[in-house]
């Protein structure tokens, strides 16, 4: 944003907003503004530079490491750093173990919850056609609820039917009026 504030409030721009006016907007101090002004990359970033290209080194050299012998490899080599902060730099430039666990959902299907006593067939020969879900089985407190997905079958099936409701209910409001 501070880039924007310094094009906005230069002499040649096209329209000069001042630099309060465009801090205020932007929701960012001017104090905050001037100190990037005079000083645009922090101390900080240039250590997290210097941090990442090293991390990147060690990881180069043995791709098995996680970010843990990371940072001892780091301390070794003078860099002081907080495993947190070298998870952090690790986390954001993808630096992982090639044996890290990946975690999340699961792409693949699972197997069946429970087997399938209905005995239908939910497949579709050609597109809008009767496409049913599994029956799921839901316990709550005063029983089992039962749920099964419907979709598309409502398109070829009883397109007429919501037609005839849609029709039926803008005939009432025009004749209630």
């Amino acid at each position: 944003m501070f880039p924007l504030v310094r094009e906005l409030a230069a002499a040649g721009a096209p329209i000069r907003v001042p630099v309060a006016v465009t801090c205020r907007v932007l929701g960012i101090s001017r104090q905050a503004y001037y100190q990037w002004v005079r000083d645009p990359v922090s101390q900080r970033d240039w250590d997290d530079a210097h941090l990442i290209n090293a991390a990147l080194e060690v990881h180069a050299d043995d791709p098995a490491d996680g970010y843990r012998f990371i940072a001892d490899e780091l301390a070794r080599r003078g860099f002081a750093a907080s495993e947190n902060r070298v998870w952090r730099i690790c986390s954001m430039q993808q630096i992982f173990s090639l044996h890290a666990r990946k975690r999340g959902r699961s792409r693949t299907a699972g197997p069946p919850v429970h087997d399938d006593l209905v005995r239908r067939d939910f497949t579709a020969d050609t597109p809008n056609t009767k496409w049913l879900t599994d029956i799921t089985e839901h316990p709550t407190g005063e029983g089992k609820l039962y749920l099964c997905a419907i979709k598309d079958w409502l398109l070829q099936q009883d397109r007429r039917i919501l037609h005839r409701l849609a029709h039926e209910s803008r005939t009432r409001s025009h004749g209630a009026a």
